[in-house]
């Protein structure tokens, strides 16, 4: 990098990413950006004279963080609360928004441990179901035939 203009690649340029480029880099598709845009999910994008979208290393970080929390069962509404968290400059040190991020992940892993608990009861149930109908006597498992 130069600091004479038109000798070299200026700051701007080394920071700016195209959507393609982005999209890429996050691992998602163009169209994903441009949904995430339209939601509220990611800021919308300066724009070159001629139209271009130009993201910077934040937009980066904020896509790959939606990418991250979708991966661990977070709804896009969930994740927009979870991303103002993230964002939050309510204290110098981020941790009113990682408290927030906390909370939010406490509950999804409450939720998650409820929703074990009625696959192991279902589970257990279609176990039981199996045992008494394997035994072709078995007056419970005649009871559960449809006949025509």
């Amino acid at each position: 990098m130069t600091p004479y203009p038109g000798t070299g690649r200026s700051v701007a340029v080394v920071e700016s990413l195209t959507i393609g480029q982005l999209a890429h880099e996050a691992g998602v598709h163009v169209e994903t950006v441009r949904y995430y845009e339209r939601r509220g999910l990611l800021r919308q994008p300066p724009r070159t004279p001629a139209g271009y979208r130009q993201y910077c290393a934040a937009d980066l970080w904020r896509l790959q963080f939606i990418a991250r929390a979708k991966q661990l069962g977070f709804t896009l509404a969930e994740v927009a609360g979870l991303d103002d968290g993230a964002d939050s400059a309510d204290s110098a040190d981020g941790a009113d928004g990682a408290d927030a991020v906390v909370r939010a992940a406490r509950a999804k892993l409450r939720a998650l441990d409820e929703r074990q608990r009625e696959l192991d009861e279902t589970r257990f149930r279609l176990a039981r179901l199996i045992d008494v109908c394997e035994d072709p006597t078995s007056e419970d498992c005649r009871a559960l035939r449809i006949t025509g």
